[in-house]
């Protein structure tokens, strides 16, 4: 891709592990931008599309969840001129559709639907995103973390919201 000449608008998602309420998913990223750091289901925002939408679109193709309960959680400016790149994120809070009637065993967990842009999905508290932030701080974002770290490197805009910290996020994970 040649280099980015305008501001580009991505949406994050915070998808609620239906096992683990106070942990969201979240997967290490795999030939783009990034490559090799743990990033949240999300990508580009589409012309004439609403946040809700593209999360939803996005939580879909990417993990096979469908989601609800949508909420705008954040916005970061993110500047990597490292790749010549800026993007604003939005970041959208929301819950998987639990069907009635399931046990632990049927509730809903991601699957890689993308495996050439992911290595899989798992699920993390705040506490395991901020330890990651500070182990992440300094290091360059484009590495493979699992080749160099014992610990996944936070994607940029992630990291942003992690530093950020705002407390309408919070209170998404520590009150579910």
């Amino acid at each position: 891709m040649a280099d980015q000449t305008h501001v580009r608008v991505g949406v994050g998602v915070l998808i609620r592990d239906p096992r683990h309420p106070n942990k969201v998913f979240a997967g290490l990223r795999k030939n783009s931008h990034g490559d090799g750091t743990l990033a949240l289901p999300g990508g580009h925002l589409e012309m004439y599309e609403s946040w809700e939408d593209c999360a939803k679109r996005e939580a879909l193709e990417e993990t096979g969840l469908k989601i609800h309960n949508l909420k705008f959680g954040h916005v970061t400016n993110d500047i990597m001129l490292d790749q010549k790149k800026h993007y604003v994120t939005v970041f959208m809070m929301g819950e998987c559709v639990i069907s009635e009637g399931v046990t632990e065993e049927e509730l809903p967990q991601p699957k890689n639907l993308e495996p050439h842009k992911c290595h899989g999905w798992d699920s993390y508290s705040w506490d395991d995103l901020k330890r990651f932030a500070i182990l992440s701080s300094g290091r360059v974002q484009g590495c493979s973390s699992v080749a160099k770290h014992d610990f996944p490197v936070l994607f940029g805009p992630l990291l942003e919201l992690v530093k950020e910290s705002p407390e309408v996020v919070l209170h998404f994970l520590h009150n579910p």
